[in-house]
C-alpha cells in the first residue's frame, strides 16, 4: 500500500470515517473509471454506481436524497442572493437618482455575471468536490450580500452600484454546480424528479427574497433595505455549515476538460441552450424585470409591485419538480414541445393586456407564462441527460459504461446550456428597457418574446420529435407490424 493510501480515511458508503487506514481508497473502489486515485481527508465517496439497483437500494438511494436535500437549501440562498438587486431597486426611489431604464440595466448585471460564471462553476464540481464546492460557493455570497449593505444609501454613485450588483451573479453560478453535482448522484431513470426538485428548490429562492423585500418595505418602509441583507448573512452562513457537515464529495466525478471539449462540438448542446433560454432564461428574466414592469407600465407603487412580484416565480418555481416528473414520463421533447405552445399563448394574452393597460389581464397572462417557464425548466432539463444516454446506446455502449458516458457529457454540457440559458435572462431584461425607452410601454418586448417561443416549439419538433416518428413509421413498414395501442418506449429513446 502506497504512503498515500495509507494517509487516506478508509470511507463507508454514506461518507462516514472510520478513522482507519486501510486502502479502501485503492483502485478497485473507484467505481466504473478505473483511477486510482486515492483522496485525503474530507467526505469522499469512492465507489458510485446509481445504475446498480442493488447498490441503489442499499445505500445509493439515501445518500443520494441526502445531498440533495442540502444541495437545495445551498442553491436556494443563492438563487435569493443572485435575485437581490431585483428587490434592492424596488427600494431606490427618487432620491437615488436612478431612472427606470437604468433600474433595468442594473438588475441585468447579476444574470450576465452569473451566466457567465456557470461554465467554471460547472467544472468545479469535478475539480473540489461536489460537498467541498458548495461549501465555498455558499460563503462566497456573503461577498455581494455584505458590499451590498454598505453602499445602498441615496449619494452613491450609479457605477457604484453596477459594480455591486454584478457581484450579485456568484449566486447565480451556484445553480450550474449544483445541478452537475446532484446529476452524477441519480440513476437516468429518477433525473428528472431529482434534478427538477433541486433546480425548483433553489428557483424558490427568488420569490422568497422578494416576500421579505414585501415585508420590509410593508413594516420598516422602503428607507430600510439593509433589513433584508440583515436576514440572509447567517442563512448563508447556516447553509455552508450543514453542506460541510452532510454532503459527500464523489470521487468517480473527476476534472475531465476533454469533455468540455466534447460537450461543445455536440450541436444538441447548442440546440438545448436556445430551448433553455425560452424556458429558464424567460423565468430568470421575468423575475427580475416584473417588479419594474408593474411599476413603469401600470404606475404601481413599490408596495403595490412587491406585493405581486412574488407569485410568479413562487409558482414557476414549485411546479419545476411537476415539468421533470412529466419528462421521466412521457418524454421531455413531448412536454417542451407542448409548454412552448402554450408559453405562446400566455404572451399573446399579456400583449392584449399590456396593449390596452388591463392589469388584471395582464397578471394572468404572465403568472400563467411564469408557471409555464416552471414546466419548461423541469422539462428541458431531464432531456440532456437522456440525449446523451441515447447517443451512448446508439455508439453500443451499455450497461454503467453508457451511464459513465451519458454522465461524463451531460454534466459538462449542463454547464454550457445553462450559462447560455441564464444569458436569456439578460436578453430579456435588455429587451425590456429598449421597449420603454422607445414605447413606453413592453408590448414591443413581448411581442419579440412570442416569435422566441414559436422558434423554439418548431426547434423542438423539428430536432427532437419528427426524426422519431419518422423512424418508428419506416420500422412499421418495413416489418409490416400495425401501431399497438398504448405502446411505449423509454423515455430516453425520445428524450
Amino acid at each position: 500500500m502506497t504512503a498515500a493510501a495509507a494517509d487516506t480515511r478508509s470511507e463507508s458508503p454514506d461518507g462516514s470515517s472510520d478513522g482507519s487506514s486501510d486502502d479502501s481508497s485503492d483502485d478497485s473502489s473507484v467505481g466504473s473509471r478505473g483511477e486510482g486515485r486515492p483522496r485525503r481527508g474530507g467526505r469522499w465517496i469512492e465507489h458510485w454506481d446509481p445504475e446498480d439497483e442493488g447498490f441503489w437500494q442499499e445505500s445509493g438511494e439515501r445518500i443520494a436524497r441526502r445531498n440533495l436535500a442540502f444541495s437545495v437549501l445551498s442553491e436556494h440562498i443563492g438563487f435569493s442572493i443572485w435575485s437581490l438587486w431585483s428587490v434592492m431597486v424596488l427600494f431606490m426611489g427618487p432620491e437615488y437618482g436612478v431612472d427606470p431604464a437604468g433600474k433595468f440595466f442594473l438588475v441585468a448585471m447579476p444574470t450576465l455575471v452569473g451566466a457567465v460564471l456557470r461554465v467554471p462553476y460547472t467544472f468545479a464540481v469535478a475539480r473540489f468536490g461536489g460537498r467541498n464546492w458548495t461549501v465555498l460557493s455558499a460563503l462566497l455570497l456573503l461577498v455581494p450580500t455584505a458590499v451590498a449593505a454598505v453602499v445602498i444609501e441615496p449619494g452613491t454613485s450609479y457605477s457604484t452600484f453596477m459594480v455591486v450588483a454584478a457581484l450579485a451573479g456568484v449566486g447565480g453560478g451556484n445553480f450550474a454546480s449544483s445541478m452537475t453535482n446532484i446529476n452524477s448522484f441519480f440513476p437516468l431513470r429518477k433525473k428528472g424528479y431529482a434534478l427538477g426538485l433541486n433546480a425548483g428548490g433553489g428557483n424558490i429562492g427568488v420569490p422568497v427574497i422578494q416576500l421579505l423585500g414585501l415585508l420590509v418595505i410593508g413594516t420598516a418602509g422602503a428607507a430600510h433595505p439593509r433589513i433584508v441583507l440583515a436576514v440572509y448573512v447567517p442563512l448563508i452562513v447556516v447553509a455552508a455549515v450543514l453542506a460541510a457537515l452532510f454532503m459527500d464529495n464523489l470521487g468517480p466525478v473527476t476534472n475531465d476538460t476533454g469533455a468540455a471539449r466534447d460537450a461543445a462540438k455536440e450541436p444538441h448542446t447548442w440546440v438545448m441552450s436556445l430551448l433553455y433560454i425560452g424556458t429558464f432564461g424567460s423565468f430568470i428574466g421575468y423575475s427580475f424585470a416584473f417588479g419594474l414592469v408593474l411599476q413603469n407600465q401600470f404606475a404601481r407603487t413599490p408596495l403595490q409591485a412587491a406585493s405581486l412580484t412574488f407569485i410568479g416565480p413562487l409558482l414557476g418555481s414549485l411546479i419545476r419538480p411537476v415539468g421533470g416528473r412529466l419528462a421521466d414520463r412521457f418524454g421531455g421533447a413531448r412536454i417542451t414541445l407542448g409548454n412552448f405552445a402554450a408559453m405562446g399563448l400566455a404572451t399573446g394574452v399579456v400583449i392584449y393586456a399590456s396593449a390596452v393597460r388591463s392589469l388584471p389581464v395582464f397578471l394572468v397572462g404572465f403568472i400563467a407564462l411564469f408557471v409555464l417557464t416552471g414546466l419548461g425548466n423541469g422539462s428541458t432539463y431531464k432531456m440532456i441527460p437522456g440525449i446523451f444516454q441515447a447517443q451512448a446506446l446508439r455508439r453500443g455502449l451499455a450497461g454503467e459504461e453508457a451511464a459513465a458516458y451519458g454522465r461524463r457529457l451531460s454534466g459538462a454540457a449542463m454547464g454550457l446550456i445553462g450559462a447560455v440559458g441564464a444569458l436569456g435572462g439578460l436578453a430579456i431584461n435588455l429587451a425590456f428597457r429598449q421597449s420603454f425607452l422607445v414605447a413606453g410601454s413592453g408590448t414591443p418586448a413581448f411581442v419579440s418574446f412570442l416569435v422566441c417561443y414559436v422558434v423554439c416549439g418548431a426547434v423542438t419538433w423539428a430536432v427532437y420529435l419528427r426524426p422519431v416518428a419518422r423512424a418508428r413509421r419506416t420500422a412499421r413498414v418495413e416489418t409490416g407490424e400495425a401501431p399497438v395501442a398504448g405502446e411505449r418506449r423509454p423515455v430516453y429513446a425520445e428524450v
